[in-house]
């Protein structure tokens, strides 16, 4: 073997348009670039001028299956930015919303997008033939997540109760009790996820990867903590553009992150989240993690499956612990007061940290938007996964090798819709 190339144009499975090339040369891997050709959408250019208050119906519309993500960074950034802070009741709330999404957010992934794949199906609708039973449990686990951005969120997709400050109405306790009967049924299937994601064949695939993730004192992180790594960082929100940066690349309309120092690749997402906090799972998260296989860390990523299934499983724990200790506050939102400032937010998107920056004028407009994705910052470690994989399955016969490629893509979830919000555009005229 001389040279060979896999080319994928056009990735199935995943959240937008992206394809995939991969050129070996004498049995080495010289090249593997993931092209994200969704046209931008520039949503920082969109925010500019609006109103504070704007940002988290805007930024929801960012992504149909992690409108939170956007929306809890957008919020946390503003707070910062005015000097507020949200907690006690409204704080859990916003957890419980959380809760939501990643339940939704993951049991697609897991069940219709990443299934397949180890079931060796094209698609959830062949699968669905074969295995009804087990799609119908994913379907089920969706449904119980959108049940509570439903209630807490106003609907299902781009949630419209979220505001700067708290939400515009608050739950009731009453409302509260059927999401808890239904959480309780969503709990026990994801249990059974996580032992049914356990007995797939999963490739012997591992990698050193630096972790990056955000660490809380005392929880599981959602939306609030500081961003460390496996290597030491230790950084606040307000401290990640001093660590981390974004570059443009010829074949892609997303920017490509990297460390500062260096120029490395880093994996954020649930991985590097389950590796980071370990310790801050829930006791009932962490015996089926052990159960499943799982150590405290980690690094295949074909696993990310079962890390996954174990963060549903946390999810649906944590939601019913929130619902549980729930007393309905005096008022849905604290006041706030319009100043000049810059706010800095990270929060853990299913896919892994978002970090959000904005300047604010005295008025309380926005001058300055920066949104960094998941996606855009796991774009090197993909291309560096499939460098490292690719070479141990080049005597594959070629529709199976072209399968595991796309595998290593889709073992990242990655929305690339989400990813190409912005673009930076340099003309050479000559």
């Amino acid at each position: 073997m001389t040279t060979k190339t896999i080319k994928v144009n056009y990735l199935a499975r995943v959240e937008g348009e992206g394809g995939l090339r991969v050129v070996v040369r004498n049995g080495v891997v010289t090249k593997a670039e993931l092209s994200i050709f969704e046209p931008p959408r520039f949503f920082e250019a969109f925010l500019r001028g609006r109103a504070f208050s704007e940002a988290p119906d805007i930024t929801a519309r960012i992504c149909g299956i992690c409108p939170v993500a956007y929306q809890m960074s957008a919020v946390h950034a503003m707070e910062d930015a005015l000097g507020v802070r949200v907690t006690g009741a409204l704080r859990a709330l916003r957890r419980l919303l959380y809760c939501g999404e990643w339940i939704e957010s993951h049991a697609l992934h897991i069940y219709l997008l990443h299934a397949p794949d180890f079931l060796g199906y094209a698609g959830a609708v062949d699968m669905a033939r074969e295995h009804r039973a087990l799609v119908e449990t994913g379907l089920g686990l969706k449904q119980a997540g959108n049940a509570i951005l439903t209630l807490l969120g106003g609907r299902e997709v781009h949630p419209i109760n979220v505001r700067v400050g708290g939400f515009y109405r608050m739950p009731s306790r009453r409302e509260l009790a059927p999401l808890a009967e239904r959480l309780e049924r969503a709990r026990e299937a994801a249990l059974a996820t996580v032992r049914w994601a356990a007995g797939l064949d999963f490739p012997e695939r591992r990698h050193d990867y630096h972790f990056v993730a955000l660490r809380h004192a005392a929880e599981y992180p959602f939306n609030e903590g500081r961003i460390v790594s496996s290597r030491g960082l230790d950084l606040s929100p307000a401290e990640f553009e001093d660590s981390f940066e974004e570059d443009h690349v010829e074949r892609s309309t997303a920017l490509h992150a990297h460390l500062k120092a260096d120029g490395s690749s880093y994996l954020v997402g649930p991985l590097a989240r389950y590796s980071l906090n370990f310790d801050r799972l829930s006791p009932l998260a962490q015996a089926a993690a052990r159960e499943a296989g799982l150590g405290a860390t980690c690094a295949n990523p074909f696993q990310s499956i079962v890390v996954r299934a174990v963060e549903v499983l946390y999810a649906c724990d944590e939601a019913l612990r929130i619902i549980a200790a729930y007393e309905e506050p005096d008022h849905p939102s604290i006041p706030l007061t319009p100043r000049a400032g810059i706010g800095h937010a990270a929060t853990e998107a299913p896919r892994g940290l978002l970090y959000h920056r904005y300047r604010l004028t005295e008025d309380g407009a926005i001058a300055e938007a920066r949104i960094v994705p998941p996606t855009s910052q796991n774009q090197a470690s993909i291309e560096a996964d499939l460098k490292n994989f690719v070479g141990g399955w080049l005597d594959l016969p070629e529709e199976e090798l072209r399968h595991r490629c796309e595998q290593t893509v889709r073992n990242y979830d990655p929305c690339i819709s989400c990813s190409t919000h912005f673009l930076r555009l340099e003309l050479d005229r000559g």
